[in-house]
């Protein structure tokens, strides 16, 4: 049977720009247009542009909307924002994920509070529909409304240390904007059957849903807006950043991006095994000694009762060189005995060793004369817990080479620093 390949409203584009494309989740999306590191370190040094409205996003609303969400999403909205686990309030989103009764992962989201008894969920590419009927399956006599969005939403990001500068020049009032927005918050309310409500604007009137987040670990915006908009915004923004050097980047800098700042791919790093023991366990609703959770939600009772357990860590390597990935890999122990598979494995190409630490181009402490050639990293899931600083290698059919576990690869990320430093 074949399945249509979906179309994002700036397919042709990508196309017309000679991008290298390629099916990801269901819809025809750039891999890269110049080179994956030239876009890569575009990101690190000045800033980038993605095409991601191959994402879904899903409404909840209703007075048992918050309740629902909180039933059927991992993290506590009512405990989850900075040590100090305040609750979830309008105008904030929080990562988490959606699991089965047996604790498996069926996507992972960032949930948006937009107002009272209003929250928008962002999922990954073709999950909306899924995502949905898991909410709607669950309701439970809740009186909550749940709208899959699925292609009718335009979205793109900018991400990079430049990208405030360049958005700036496109907004009506930058200023506003950029004031009190710390990282995983959003202002602005984009919803296509009330595209007026509360909205941020372009200084051509467009309304916007403007959310500081991103997938690279790096300072920057994720823009929703109707997707008849978004290739005119696209190309503003690439003229508006040239000085800044701003490039088009495809799904594979986003990929070996997300990997530097050890950030998870869904259906890849998390999936059909149980959400524990990884190295996002913010995403959980621990207690503070770890030992228990703070409320119920779909799959405790399977994560509280697993005992066939596995163990997800993130590596680096000593150079760029990679393995493939997935079911052929090895995971072998010092000695020699397969323990796991590799989940990712790609290359961070804004990082390198000097005398055993890793610096990035924009580690502001780096070495004199350094250059960055590239390490390898990504994540393990293997059957036992590794400690931070072991050694294993990892195989496939072509080469081994020894990585080392660590709870951290690129250095100096700007995702979470104050938006003053910024401008």
């Amino acid at each position: 049977m074949q399945t249509t390949v979906k179309r994002t409203p700036l397919n042709s584009w990508h196309r017309s720009q000679g991008a290298n494309m390629a099916n990801f989740g269901g819809y025809d999306m750039p891999l890269w247009y110049s080179s994956v590191k030239d876009e890569h370190l575009a990101v690190l040094n000045g800033a980038g542009v993605f095409d991601t409205s191959h994402m879904a996003g899903v409404t909840v609303a209703g007075s048992g909307a918050a309740d629902l969400l909180q039933y059927c999403f991992t993290n506590d909205l009512d405990a989850c924002m900075g040590r100090s686990k305040k609750p979830l309030s309008p105008g904030r989103c929080v990562y988490g994920a959606f699991l089965d009764e047996n604790g498996q992962t069926i996507d992972d989201a960032i949930v948006f509070y937009v107002a009272a008894d209003s929250y928008m969920v962002v999922v990954n590419a073709g999950m909306g529909g899924a995502v949905a009927d898991h909410l709607r399956h669950n309701l439970g006599g809740r009186d909550a409304t749940v709208t899959d969005l699925s292609d009718q939403l335009g979205k793109m990001d900018i991400q990079g240390p430049a990208a405030a500068k360049i958005l700036g020049g496109v907004l009506a009032d930058p200023k506003a904007v950029f004031t009190g927005i710390p990282y995983f918050s959003f202002k602005g309310h984009f919803d296509p059957a009330s595209p007026l409500a509360d909205a941020v604007r372009l200084d051509d009137g467009t309304p916007i849903l403007l959310s500081r987040t991103g997938y690279t670990g790096e300072f920057g915006f994720e823009i929703f807006l109707a997707p008849d908009k978004i290739q005119r915004l696209w190309e503003r923004l690439l003229e508006a950043g040239r000085s800044y050097d701003i490039k088009p980047c495809g799904l594979a800098a986003r990929d070996s991006l997300r990997a530097g700042a050890v950030l998870p791919l869904s259906h890849q790093d998390i999936g059909h095994w149980p959400f524990i023991n990884h190295p996002w366990p913010f995403a959980l609703p621990f207690t503070a000694d770890q030992t228990g959770f703070t409320k119920d939600f779909i799959g405790r009772t399977a994560l509280e009762k697993q005992t066939d357990f596995s163990f997800t860590h993130a590596f680096v390597g000593k150079d760029l060189r990679k393995i493939s990935a997935g079911e052929n890999s090895r995971v072998i122990d010092a000695d020699g005995q397969t323990i796991g598979t590799v989940l990712t494995c790609a290359t961070d190409m804004g990082i390198g060793l000097h005398d055993g630490d890793i610096f990035s181009v924009a580690s502001p402490d780096k070495p004199e004369g350094f250059k960055a050639k590239g390490l390898c990293c990504g994540f393990v899931k293997v059957d036992r817990k590794l400690s931070v600083g072991q050694n294993v290698d990892i195989a496939d059919n072509r080469r081994k080479i020894t990585v080392s576990i660590v709870d951290d690869v690129r250095p100096h990320r700007t995702a979470r620093k104050p938006m003053a430093d910024m401008l």
